[in-house]
């Protein structure tokens, strides 16, 4: 019996969901599991890319169904991009799944369970959603119109039965856990799996030893990073607003690694503002991971508080990896927020308070006996909790189960 795996990126791509995924995949696959992925032709991180339509990776089948490419530039585009998508990737579900066979449909594009469920169903296999966030509400909280009306409340309900209809459903952490059981999906169906990082390939780089830090010039600075996708569901104005307060200490930079839809916007505030202590370089490669996640002093992580249950920002599991304390911008009864009080690893700040954000710099810059046991205790609740290896042993075992 086969594990089918369904996703918009796979390997080689970089993106976030497509890591996880392919982590999950060849460590199942060289756990003896037949294993095969259905994905497009596409890299989250290179869209011009074309990738072969059958390919075998590590004992991984990957199916690569052809899709249209009009990209991320405007809604419309994207709308038909996901629409394609979801039809030739029904159509290969069809194709591959047989009865007693495991579906493990992830959320990109959103709400592929409308797509896995019915397959699953007819072709007697088991169906598992895999939800790195939860649509259309998260479309409703960036302010799409549709999705906070009747179009938004059906798409809803549809979503809602087809994981109720699941085997079971891995969700990323309590707080969504409970939105979903206040939709009627039952505690028994859900199973919290946090994302994960992997030790081997991120750890901490002491100062001295960190080539990128001085290739980027930071020696002798203190270094506020933030690390990943610069999101619409992150916030960014208090980052912007603490930016501005300390732009007259030359011995802090606020350095911005990724790429994302407020990437320009960001940009575009910090040429207008004036903020010559801002920097931003692009993702770096899977090599340099723990190199560049090690030279900020810290790092800033932020979620808007209407996305909360809807979404988990992953990048902390990095900087966890890292051994950096994280400060948190959002809900101080996020999930974030919580993780960071019990694990003693950071300090949280609610949105809009630049001046607590200000605050938790300058005690981490002045305080370095506070700085060393947060790092510590970051890298302590990393390999207790979210190491690699942890979260792949508990999807096998669900998986087997």
């Amino acid at each position: 019996m086969k594990i089918v795996f369904v996703n918009r990126f796979f390997f080689p791509d970089h993106s976030a969901t497509s890591q996880l995924l392919s982590d999950l995949a060849f460590y199942l696959a060289s756990q003896g599991r037949e294993v095969h992925v259905v994905t497009s032709r596409q890299r989250y991180d290179e869209p011009g890319a074309r990738l072969p339509a059958r390919e075998l990776v590590r004992d991984v089948t990957i199916h690569r169904i052809w899709t249209s490419r009009f990209g991320r530039g405007t809604i419309p585009g994207r709308a038909l991009d996901y629409l394609m998508f979801y039809i030739c990737a029904g159509f290969a579900l069809l194709r591959l799944a047989s009865r007693g066979d495991t579906v493990v449909a992830k959320t990109d594009p959103p709400l592929l369970s409308l797509v896995a469920a019915p397959v699953a169903w007819l072709k007697g296999a088991r169906l598992v959603n895999w939800l790195q966030d939860v649509f259309p509400e998260i479309a409703g909280a960036v302010g799409l119109g549709w999705a906070r009306g009747w179009g938004g409340r059906l798409l809803a309900r549809i979503r809602d039965s087809t994981l109720r209809s699941a085997q079971v459903n891995v969700v990323l952490g309590s707080v969504m856990q409970r939105y979903l059981i206040s939709r009627g999906v039952s505690e028994s169906k859900l199973r919290v799996i946090h994302n994960w990082a992997d030790g081997n390939l991120v750890h901490a780089v002491r100062p001295e030893d960190n080539r990128l830090r001085r290739e980027w010039g930071l020696d002798g600075k203190f270094v506020v990073g933030y690390s990943g996708n610069m999101g619409r569901v992150h916030e960014f104005e208090t980052i912007l607003g603490a930016a501005e307060n300390l732009k007259g200490d030359k011995s802090v930079t606020f350095l911005f690694i990724g790429d994302g839809a407020q990437k320009k916007w960001l940009e575009n505030e910090a040429i207008q503002r004036r903020l010559f202590n801002v920097r931003f370089l692009p993702y770096q490669p899977n090599d340099q991971l723990a190199a560049s996640l090690s030279v900020p002093d810290v790092h800033l992580v932020s979620l808007r508080p209407e996305f909360e249950g809807f979404v988990v920002p992953s990048k902390f599991y990095g900087i966890a990896a890292a051994g950096r304390p994280t400060l948190f911008i959002g809900d101080q009864d996020s999930e974030i927020a919580r993780l960071i009080r019990e694990a003693q690893c950071g300090i949280t700040i609610g949105v809009g308070d630049v001046s607590g954000l200000v605050a938790a710099i300058g005690r981490l810059r002045s305080d370095s006996s506070l700085h060393k046991g947060y790092c510590e205790n970051a890298r302590r609740v990393f390999e207790g909790r979210f190491e690699k290896r942890i979260a792949l042993a508990a999807w096998r075992a669900l998986l087997a189960s």
